[in-house]
């Protein structure tokens, strides 16, 4: 009988490396929402402080993890950690650019947006915004590094609770269940329905929607 393998939490060697190389203020970014269907994409850039926290044990790449923990996460990165923030595109520019360079200007969004100026950025996967900050592309750095990690975490929770707004008012897609990505229901309703104004009218299923029923659904059905 097989053993499972147990997850291991991300740790801080990218974070301590760069601390002994002078780095002080060392910023985890990661992006939510490049696959859905509909919505925006989400980046969060995170600064950690150096002492540790117990929770840190707690901390995995946002897809491993309950909603509920993902919750309890969030709470606690934003009360501990040095600085955090976010930034969010919408539909309508991934539509009139493409969805790498839209979670590309979210993450450069993500960064400005923070109190403080990073000296170092660690990016999850292997493309990066074009940014002057000294900075380091980690592939699977959501599992691999602390500071990504929570910065995905806290990307991902945004998205959600802005997904579950949208689902008040375009209700009848089911957002807030599977937050626009591209599950069954949601494209049986999407073919029922038509597309809403919230979906990514680019996207090869939304444009097949939009091919059978000529137009956008205005106003969303329930």
């Amino acid at each position: 009988m097989k053993r499972r393998k147990v997850s291991q939490p991300p740790n801080r060697s990218n974070e301590d490396e760069l601390c002994q190389q002078g780095y002080r203020c060392i910023a985890g970014i990661d992006e939510a929402g490049r696959g859905p269907l509909a919505g925006p994409v989400v980046a969060s850039a995170v600064i950690l402080p150096r002492e540790n926290f117990p929770w840190f044990e707690m901390v995995r790449d946002s897809k491993q993890l309950s909603p509920g923990k993902r919750e309890l996460l969030f709470d606690l990165i934003k009360r501990d950690s040095v600085a955090m923030s976010v930034g969010i595109i919408s539909h309508e520019v991934i539509d009139a650019m493409n969805i790498l360079e839209a979670t590309m200007m979210a993450m450069v969004q993500a960064v400005e947006k923070l109190p403080l100026r990073p000296q170092f950025l660690l990016i999850d996967g292997p493309a990066s915004p074009r940014y002057s900050i000294p900075q380091r592309k980690i592939i699977k750095g959501d599992r691999k590094c602390l500071s990504i990690a929570c910065a995905s975490i806290v990307a991902k929770v945004t998205r959600d609770h802005i997904m579950k707004e949208l689902d008040e008012i375009y209700p009848g897609y089911g957002f807030a269940r599977h937050k626009g990505y591209g599950t069954r229901e949601h494209i049986c309703r999407l073919n029922w329905w038509g597309p809403s104004p919230i979906h990514r009218l680019s996207f090869a299923p939304v444009r097949s929607a939009i091919a059978a029923h000529g137009d956008v659904n205005l106003q969303g059905k329930k």
